[in-house]
């Protein structure tokens, strides 16, 4: 681990979960436009639908599992990106946090994956992922332990 890598702190609970949520609004308006094209996709092409007619059927597409697996692409897209291309979504950006590998480099494309699969799993077990950073002795949750990654804390920018 280098110098400047053992330097910087990690990120606790409260910081993440306050970035998360800044991240949250932001996946919601990228969802929000890719789900966009989606509605101008027929349902049935052979079917002509009349301006007093109540539609009762989505589009298969939006109703099914490849408008799932879109969703899900759009979603690992934005955070894989952003982690990637500079260790930080910008709700992290907001809040000085930076993910980075156990050698204070960027994180690989399969550490970006494990790490919002394993994120997920933190969550879904009741936040006990993320709870588990205070009980690790460096301060790391599940996914950062499962992703050889962790977040850290980038220190304030000095006014010149």
């Amino acid at each position: 681990m280098s110098t400047t890598a053992a330097a910087l702190p990690t990120a606790g609970v409260i910081r993440r979960l306050i970035a998360m949520i800044y991240d949250a609004l932001l996946v919601f308006a990228v969802l929000f436009a890719a789900t966009i094209p989606t509605v101008f996709l027929p349902s049935n092409p052979q079917q002509t639908i009349n301006n007093e007619d109540v539609v009762h059927e989505l589009p298969t597409l939006v109703d099914g599992w490849p408008f799932q697996i879109y969703i899900l692409v759009i979603y690992c897209s934005f955070f894989c990106w952003f982690w990637h291309k500079n260790g930080q979504t910008l709700g992290m950006q907001a809040w000085r946090l930076q993910i980075e590998d156990l050698e204070g480099n960027r994180i690989s494309w399969r550490q970006c994956l494990l790490r919002l699969g394993c994120a997920g799993i933190s969550l879904m077990c009741l936040g006990a992922g993320y709870w588990w950073i205070w009980i690790d002795k460096n301060g790391y949750s599940w996914h950062d332990r499962w992703s050889k990654s962790r977040m850290v804390v980038l220190p304030k920018k000095t006014k010149k």
